[in-house]
């Protein structure tokens, strides 16, 4: 009789879904027979009994039906669950199996996971030397267990929150950098994001896990711009490195050919030393042996031999380049007279 009362007298400070259940569990007294629930519609113009039943079977997930009828909630790993009683906030369910006495105005709000959660955000800022590039943020976060109620109710968009002190902290930071410098310092920018941030989500039951800057990605005429400088500056390395070594090769070449010419002056030295040992024994020889000779006709003797032999070496040559003086016989004559006044006048000077 007071299960018909409440039927007939329905409460406004009930939940319909009470009492829709409260109909369920209990049935009715009347003889009447019962309705199937899949043939009630709308289109009947009398409320018959079985239509607040399908009501609150239908404003119940399917999955927690059962649970909510046997006063009990399950809570899985990595999660927490809140719990409020007439709409005011009661407590956090940790994982495991609960019991709600829905009867009694316990219910779930909802159910907050523990996991580390990402975010990627990319946001468009310039630089210092007024280049425009799009900067990508990852942001790994996750709830508090301790702070659970705050975040479940202080925050109505965790992801928009985070986003905008993202925005916030890399359009303030990067504008102070040049290009290169923004490329030097991914990691300066990504710790003044994780501080700024944990900084405003500690107070919202929010814990900042890490924070990465995975790119900046410069407009795409820039990078081809930037390419193409650093290909000029390793050409002009190149260029130098280059001429450097040519430099260093004609270096060597000339001590070579320096060394070379040295080394055969000494040589051309010591042959000349040779031939005139041998020609002053040769004029001492001839001048013992042939009497009334003196040295003025043997030195003759051996210039004319010596223009011979020059001679034969010269016309023996196949490819030689060669200035001829004259060379009648005459002509030693003056030579060797050129010469010997040559000796004289260099003996008289000294």
């Amino acid at each position: 009789a007071d299960v018909i009362a409440l039927r007939a007298r329905p409460s406004p400070l009930v939940d319909p879904r009470v009492a829709g259940l409260v109909a369920v569990l209990c049935g009715s007294s009347s003889p009447e027979p019962r309705e199937d629930l899949s043939e009630v519609g709308p289109e009947r113009g009398q409320e018959t009994l079985g239509q607040p039943r399908l009501a609150a079977l239908r404003s119940l997930p399917s999955e927690q039906t059962m649970g909510n009828l046997l006063c009990c909630v399950q809570v899985d790993q990595s999660t927490v669950a809140i719990k409020e009683r007439f709409g005011k906030f009661d407590e956090v369910l940790e994982p495991g199996c609960h019991c709600l006495p829905w009867f009694l105005g316990s219910q779930v709000a909802g159910q907050l996971s523990l996991r580390v959660q990402q975010l990627d955000v990319k946001c468009e800022t310039k630089t210092k030397d007024n280049v425009f590039v799009n900067v990508v943020a990852s942001v790994q976060y996750r709830a508090l267990a301790n702070q659970a109620s705050d975040a479940f109710y202080k925050l109505s968009n965790t992801r928009s929150q985070i986003q905008a002190y993202v925005f916030d902290v890399i359009r303030a930071s990067v504008p102070k950098l040049n290009l290169d410098d923004a490329f030097e310092q991914k990691n300066d920018i990504a710790k003044a994001v994780e501080d700024e941030l944990e900084k405003a989500m500690s107070n919202y039951g929010y814990e900042i896990v890490q924070t990465l800057i995975v790119d900046i990605e410069p407009d795409e005429h820039v990078k081809r711009a930037m390419n193409e400088i650093n290909a000029a500056q390793r050409l002009r390395m190149a260029a130098n490195e280059k001429a450097e070594a040519e430099k260093i090769l004609q270096i060597k070449r000339a001590e070579g050919e320096a060394e070379s010419k040295y080394l055969s002056g000494l040589g051309i030295a010591r042959q000349r030393q040779a031939i005139v040992d041998g020609l002053r024994d040769s004029v001492l020889g001839f001048s013992v042996n042939v009497p009334g000779t003196t040295a003025k006709d043997v030195m003759d003797m051996v210039l004319v031999t010596q223009y011979f032999d020059t001679m034969k070496e010269i016309g023996a040559a196949s490819k030689s380049s060669a200035v001829f003086i004259p060379h009648g016989p005459g002509a030693v004559r003056d030579v060797a007279s050129q010469i010997r006044e040559g000796l004289l006048q260099a003996s008289a000077t000294h």
